[in-house]
């Protein structure tokens, strides 16, 4: 599972979330984030904790300020502290709008060493940039060996045994005028809703190993319109040797799948051999695709119409049987 600590938020956050530490210690600072999910503590204040999600970033907002303000002082510490030390996996508290918090509420984050940060954002803004900012954090990641390339705006996973020639097809594909994402190396990540998104690795991004002639700057030689940071996985392309003994696919009815980080992807198991084009048969098979998203799945209408002759020439013939 993919964690991060309060002190990670705290470095790359700072200034955009305009945070600043009130109390727990920098021994709090080292608690773990582990879902990217945010919680507004309200129920769990006025003392119904049974369903309380304890694991995720608190957000104090001037509601839940308001009602503690209603409290006396001991009714106030007895409440908080109820809350900050029901779990051990509680990360984090932050206030928002700039409130100046009640002094009750340092001296319990003081005790139970709980992050303690006060925002000047409104507390819709803050819910949003942090839990943008969690997602992308906490999101399920892996790497794959491959090339990634932006196919007339298809995101397009090359992958196969080493030497097959992925990057060879990824650089004609350069000169066809499509993006490279990532050589080699692949970075990809799951965002909500099964979505996978691929990057390079930051020290080799932009950048291509060609055998016989090295590594090349994609970005200097192509322009910066053939390079892309990041696209979604949309097409995997499996390229492998061609054996005569592999009946492969020539009709395109089955719909073949991988999985990645457990979201399945169409893929295409596409054999090489001297004298095939393979950046051509990439764009074919990226654009067929395509027609696939738009609900028109060439292969199928094919079959059908053969499927419609076939029995129109059936019944013809039986019609000509009965009348000799």
């Amino acid at each position: 599972m993919t964690t991060l600590i309060v002190a990670d938020l705290l470095r790359e956050k700072e200034g955009d979330l305009q945070l600043t530490l009130l109390g727990g210690g920098s021994k709090g600072l080292r608690r773990e984030i582990t879902v990217s999910e945010i919680n507004r503590p309200g129920l769990a204040l006025s003392g119904y904790t049974d369903y309380f999600p304890s694991e995720r970033v608190q957000i104090i907002g001037l509601g839940e300020h308001t009602y503690l303000s209603t409290f006396t002082s001991a009714e106030r510490k007895e409440a908080l502290t109820k809350v900050l030390s029901y779990s051990k996996k509680l990360p984090c508290v932050v206030l928002t709008r700039g409130i100046k918090p009640q002094k009750e509420v340092i001296q319990v984050a003081d005790a139970l060493k709980v992050p303690l940060f006060r925002s000047g954002l409104i507390t819709a803004h803050l819910i949003g940039e942090l839990t943008v900012y969690l997602e992308e954090k906490l999101a399920p990641t892996t790497t794959i060996h491959g090339v990634l390339m932006n196919v007339y705006g298809l995101g397009v996973l090359l992958v196969g045994d080493s030497g097959i020639g992925k990057s060879e097809c990824a650089l004609e594909l350069l000169k066809r005028g499509h993006m490279l994402v990532a050589d080699d190396v692949v970075e990809v990540k799951q965002r909500l809703g099964g979505v996978l998104y691929g990057t390079g690795a930051e020290l080799i991004r932009h950048h291509m190993e060609l055998r016989g002639v090295g590594i090349i700057d994609v970005q200097k030689i192509f322009g910066v319109g053939s390079v892309l940071d990041r696209t979604r996985i949309e097409l995997v392309i499996r390229l492998e040797e061609w054996k005569q003994t592999v009946e492969y696919d020539r009709v395109g009815l089955s719909e073949r799948t991988t999985s990645v980080l457990g979201v399945r992807v169409p893929e295409i198991v596409m054999p090489v051999r001297p004298g095939r084009n393979l950046a051509v048969l990439v764009e074919v098979a990226t654009l067929n695709e395509r027609l696939k998203f738009r609900g028109e799945f060439t292969a199928k209408e094919f079959n059908k119409k053969l499927i419609s002759l076939m029995a129109k020439r059936s019944a013809k013939t039986k019609k000509g049987k009965k009348e000799s």
